[in-house]
């Protein structure tokens, strides 16, 4: 008798956790190459997917789709928000929005850590941190580029309401998407 025997049902599993993570890389480029006119700079909905993601799928699945998504753009794929415009591959990475790919990979790990077996309300809280780890991440990183006076005016005022909202949004998204699933077993 074997010490390990393989389940044939673990690598349908592993297939399919992949295709999820694939599919997750897809919906957070999807989100960073819409742009939404709103004030006081244009939104895309870069936020909304990653911690959607990161609730709907969990951490590992929501930390894997991100990490997919870093993968892609690494290789120079135009994954980025403003990709090709502003640059692809590792130099875009290491430019001033750096931190914040790198707090994304992060905050979608806590996120969707937190947000297991929470309601709307608790789903946004657990979103909010890993929101939070996003921006200290972004703007430590930022502060490379950009005098510290002017820090918070470059890379966190401008986003900050409109994060919120993609926040309050995912949180429902991810409510409706569990009601619908109750419904059909």
């Amino acid at each position: 008798m074997a010490l390990f025997s393989p389940s044939p049902a673990r690598p349908v599993a592993l297939g399919r956790e992949l295709a999820l993570a694939l599919i997750g890389a897809a919906l957070i480029t999807l989100g960073a190459k819409i742009q939404i006119p709103f004030w006081p700079v244009p939104m895309t909905l870069h936020s909304l997917a990653v911690f959607f993601l990161a609730a709907a799928l969990g951490p590992r699945l929501g930390f894997a789709a991100m990490a997919a998504y870093l993968a892609a753009g690494a290789m120079g794929l135009p994954v980025f928000s403003g990709s090709p415009e502003r640059g692809i591959g590792l130099a875009y990475m290491v430019g001033p929005t750096g931190g914040y790919l790198a707090g994304y990979l992060l905050g979608a790990g806590l996120g969707g850590r937190l947000a297991e077996g929470r309601g709307a309300f608790g789903r946004f809280l657990a979103m909010l941190a890993g929101l939070t780890v996003v921006y200290a991440t972004g703007l430590a990183w930022l502060a490379h580029f950009v005098p510290t006076s002017s820090l918070l005016a470059a890379g966190f005022l401008p986003f900050i309401l409109g994060d919120l909202v993609k926040l309050a949004l995912a949180s429902g998204l991810v409510g409706a998407l569990a009601r619908f699933k109750g419904r059909g077993q």
